[in-house]
């Protein structure tokens, strides 16, 4: 298949390129550049042996999204591009309102007029707000607790319109919990801009000194050690979890489909910590800090219809995660290259 992938260069999707390509696509990269350093490209290439096409550009801008569709022939689109930050989408809610669903219109726009009917989206757990029982199913209700989370689930709302409005379209909607990890090359991992909003690569930087300690917020809560629980997957089972769903959309009835990508299991902060002093071989300093505004206790998936109809499964452990998130940070200490 010809696979678009929007916001090819991150970390969840660049993952997901080596192996759409390992797997015979052939993908065409849009990414805007603006969460993501321009020198992936090259470890991509280096991984899969070949030339990537990429293009650089937002895709809000309707007119140049058209444009690419109208220049190339496309048979599905993987939908990573957005901003994604809890904590900034607090501070500039209007900036991820426009960026976040202004992606997902021109994508749909495009596709509609030159009839690509399936994609599968980047959703999030964040959708399923914060009351939701654990584990978590995708019946559940849908709601959120800041900007970035109102987006992912005003996106899966415009996705389930606009499959009424065309019953052709086929779309998965993959509800993902916390990517970790890295490519087991060392090549490829994450590089978050900036003081890292996210656990693991925080916990990264400690180790590789770019960050005096880890701050953990809460140690108080109702969890096996006080500190908040969460599913952490590996990003090489999530990308396979793309493709997984990509190919079923292929074969499905019902055009929407939802998925939580998780591992099922819960890990605490501490216990994620520990982890990853095993994979560096020393202690990591750390302090307690007070709950954050809008955290919950625990999030783990119920990955059961995915393992079932995917017929996908994560299968990398806490310490892999950590040893392979390792590998990247002592190999690149300092991220990609700027250039």
């Amino acid at each position: 298949m010809r696979v678009l992938v929007s916001g090819g260069a991150g970390f969840v999707g660049s993952h997901t390129v080596v192996q759409l390509v390992a797997e015979g696509h052939h993908v065409l990269v849009v990414d805007s550049f603006v969460n993501a350093k321009p020198s992936v490209v090259a470890r991509i290439e280096a991984l899969t042996g070949q030339p990537l096409d990429v293009r650089a550009f937002d895709l809000t801008d309707r007119d140049r999204t058209e444009r690419l569709f109208a220049e190339e022939s496309i048979d599905a689109v993987i939908h990573f591009a957005g901003f994604k930050a809890v904590g900034e989408s607090v501070e500039r809610p209007v900036d991820y309102y426009e960026n976040n669903l202004g992606t997902t219109l021109s994508l749909l726009r495009a596709m509609e007029k030159h009839g690509v009917t399936t994609l599968v989206f980047s959703s999030s757990a964040t959708v399923y707000g914060a009351d939701a029982p654990v584990p978590m199913r995708e019946e559940l209700p849908t709601s959120a607790t800041n900007p970035y989370g109102w987006t992912k689930v005003m996106q899966e709302q415009i996705f389930r319109d606009a499959a009424v409005a065309d019953p052709a379209l086929r779309i998965a909607l993959l509800r993902y919990f916390n990517p970790v990890g890295a490519h087991p090359s060392g090549t490829m991992g994450e590089d978050p801009a900036g003081i890292p909003n996210n656990l693991m690569p925080f916990i990264a930087q400690v180790a590789v000194g770019r960050r005096e300690k880890l701050g953990i917020f809460g140690g108080d809560y109702p969890t096996v050690d006080g500190t908040g629980v969460r599913d952490y997957i590996h990003v090489e089972d999530l990308a396979a979890g793309h493709i997984a769903a990509l190919h079923r959309l292929t074969q499905a009835d019902e055009p929407i489909s939802v998925w939580n990508l998780g591992t099922g299991q819960g890990t605490s902060v501490l216990q994620l910590l520990r982890a990853f002093e095993r994979a560096c071989g020393r202690e990591l300093p750390y302090e307690i800090l007070p709950r954050r505004a809008g955290d919950i206790a625990e999030s783990y998936a119920d990955p059961t219809r995915a393992n079932a109809e995917l017929g996908w499964r994560a299968t990398r452990t806490i310490d892999d995660m950590c040893v392979d998130t390792w590998r990247w940070q002592s190999q690149n200490p300092h991220g990609y290259p700027d250039a």
